[in-house]
């Protein structure tokens, strides 16, 4: 091992495996079940296509899902530490899970035996493809030759710079999970409604309404506009994507339209700039398999 620090993610980041592993990330996976008893870790013991055609299939079946444990996190942290390589550890928004402070918990047992050892550990404030996002942009750092502290300090700076716009199938899964929050207060669970989310800072806030996958998708796309169009930066100094639950042929044709709405409002934006994202079980077993959004985040290096 060579590297200056090492950057790792618990499972809520969603990158394609493939990916990851390119940009040599250790992920620490969440662990899901469908019957409360038995549970699979995402990635390793059940792939995340094989997730959501559970979902699909089964239904009426709520899965859940269960963060990291201490000795997860302590198991990817060691190697490094040993080798003296200083970690950042990028952690979901505390508001939805305790990963960061389980990863804390596994910082603190490892410091006893190794209290050299160099451990961040982040509350990234975000979750799922935006989460990916964000370590995408600590990768970028890291490429760039930034050392560990000024690393940490950039990402610090960013996150809050975070936004999710996104819509689900029904309410059906927001509530059964326990995760409707103040979106509950404008949509309710008045059948045919589909909420509008908003995720900033670490929480939901609602957005607005629909009865339709396309008024809520447009309207998703238009809190996107209005950010961009508020913003004191361009849109080449963020980064995007989309991300998207069970069905991968709407999120490519959502690309191509949030493409061409972009630019009609003087955004420029390529295909190649705008990956698709799988959203992960962690975040799926509270949207339901047909959750469609726009992730965004400041770019720690503008070109």
């Amino acid at each position: 091992m060579s590297e200056a620090f090492h950057i790792l993610s618990d499972g809520s980041c969603d990158l394609p495996p493939e990916l990851v592993q390119e940009k040599n990330v250790t992920v620490v996976p969440f662990y899901v079940s469908f019957d409360n008893e038995h549970y699979l870790k995402e990635g390793v013991e059940i792939g995340v296509r094989d997730f959501y055609q559970q979902m699909v299939d089964r239904k009426g079946v709520y899965p859940k899902s269960c963060m990291p444990g201490v000795q997860d996190y302590a198991d990817a942290f060691l190697p490094f530490v040993k080798e003296k390589i200083p970690i950042i550890c990028i952690c979901i928004t505390t508001k939805f899970s305790g990963s960061m402070q389980t990863a804390l918990n596994a910082r603190q047992m490892l410091l006893e035996e190794y209290p050299e050892a160099e451990i961040t550990v982040m509350d990234s404030t975000i979750n799922t493809v935006l989460q990916g996002l964000f370590v995408m942009e600590a990768v970028a750092l890291r490429d760039s030759g930034a050392g560990y502290r000024d690393t940490v300090a950039r990402l610090e700076e960013i996150k809050s710079t975070g936004r999710i716009f996104f819509t689900v199938g029904d309410m059906e899964y927001l509530i059964h999970g326990g995760r409707i929050g103040k979106v509950a207060a404008v949509a309710g669970s008045v059948l045919g409604i589909r909420p509008v989310i908003t995720l900033k800072q670490g929480e939901i806030f609602p957005s607005g309404i629909g009865r339709s996958r396309k008024k809520t998708t447009e309207k998703s796309l238009e809190l996107l506009v209005d950010y961009l169009n508020e913003s004191a930066i361009g849109i080449d100094c963020y980064s995007l994507a989309i991300g998207y639950g069970y069905d991968r042929q709407e999120a490519e044709e959502y690309r191509l339209h949030v493409i061409e709405t972009l630019q009609r409002h003087g955004h420029s934006l390529t295909i190649d700039r705008f990956p698709i994202y799988q959203i992960g079980a962690g975040i799926s077993v509270h949207t339901g398999p047909y959750a469609l959004g726009l992730g965004i985040v400041e770019k720690a290096i503008h070109d």
